[in-house]
């Protein structure tokens, strides 16, 4: 595989990676952990607009469903030990150079939050590392997941006016890692803390209750589910533990997931992404210390066992977002360690 490497831009402690369409044309969102800005970039990696300059503190942004470039993002994150400020904030285009900013619900150490739909209903799900602190590294408050009914009109939303947001689990240590998969195109979020890994599905009707399976017990910092040997059986691929080396793929067994690789030198392994890469199933994951790579793990069917391939080195990838271009596989990885937005393509 060769690997071509565009970096376009040097955005201080960039972190969060967001697809989002605006006038019907297709645009990648970037910003940054600390003070910095969030950038829009073309699909081709021209910055074209500045969203904000500050107060950064961005661990995820979401477009809203069906909008023309509004999306919802997170404010004032700066570390586990900076974050009793977060918030979630609605960004509205108004014109080049000019985003109105309101908030949509203050919620202290919120991480990751996502919009998932189901019959047509759109849920915000948003899950708190922790749920408050006196001290520094102090875990002694578990985060929380909490959902609501995302209305349609978001219009009326600001300091004075919050969106009211309802706990649906508690006692999540380390409440780390979010990912989305779909299972018959209802929407699975795989949440990780340090109790295991739990699939999150919205309920068939609003005033129904949420769906909770906890998958394994394993403490863990980001999952997924992808089938990587082509069996028909999604194995599950995961971070432990928080921030942490050991990167696990598990697979089902006599109805439980049991672990079958581990590759154990990825320290402060944090960006994760699952699915195809060059039409084969790969899962990318890279790590913030150490040798800092950025990794593509596949499987080799002829030899029957998993392998790793690194697709860059010393970058320390915070987040990374993949999606296709003319034909062409781009990932967008934040690679936070270098200061280094990068685009990376591929060919075999």
């Amino acid at each position: 595989m060769k690997v071509n490497k565009k970096v376009i831009s040097n955005l201080t402690k960039c972190y969060s990676i967001a697809p989002l369409t605006y006038e019907d044309k297709q645009y990648i969102l970037v910003a940054a952990e600390k003070q910095d800005p969030c950038y829009l970039f073309d699909l081709e990696g021209n910055q074209v607009d500045t969203v904000w300059s500050q107060p950064g503190g961005v661990m995820s942004m979401v477009q809203v469903p069906n909008s023309n470039g509004v999306f919802l993002a997170t404010h004032k994150f700066y570390s586990p030990n900076d974050s009793k400020e977060a918030k979630i904030i609605i960004a509205t285009p108004i014109e080049k150079g000019n985003w109105e900013i309101r908030t949509l619900v203050d919620l202290p150490h919120v991480h990751r939050f996502d919009i998932v739909t189901r019959n047509g209903v759109n849920y915000l799900i948003a899950c708190a590392l922790k749920s408050g602190h006196e001290f520094k590294e102090d875990w002694s408050m578990p985060g929380k997941v909490y959902a609501a009914v995302l209305p349609d009109d978001l219009s009326v939303y600001n300091d004075d006016n919050q969106l009211e947001l309802t706990v649906i689990k508690d006692d999540m240590l380390k409440n780390h890692g979010y990912y989305k998969i779909y299972e018959d195109d209802i929407a699975h979020c795989l949440i990780s803390c340090d109790s295991g890994v739990y699939d999150f599905v919205p309920p068939a009707k609003a005033d129904e209750n949420w769906s909770i399976e906890k998958l394994v017990d394993e403490p863990a910092s980001d999952a997924l589910l992808v089938d990587m040997d082509g069996d028909g059986e999604k194995e599950l691929a995961m971070i432990s533990p928080f921030h942490g080396e050991n990167i696990y793929f598990y697979k089902k067994i006599d109805g439980e997931f049991k672990k079958v690789y581990t590759y154990d030198t990825a320290d402060f392994a944090h960006a994760i992404y699952g699915g195809t890469l060059l039409g084969e199933p790969a899962v990318i994951i890279g790590h913030r210390k150490g040798a800092r790579n950025l990794l593509a793990f596949t499987y080799n069917k002829q030899e029957a066992k998993y392998e790793v391939t690194i697709l860059d080195e010393d970058c320390g990838p915070a987040n990374v977002f993949k999606f296709e271009r003319n034909g062409e596989e781009v990932l967008v990885s934040t690679n936070r360690e270098i200061d280094e937005v990068a685009m990376y393509t591929f060919e075999k």
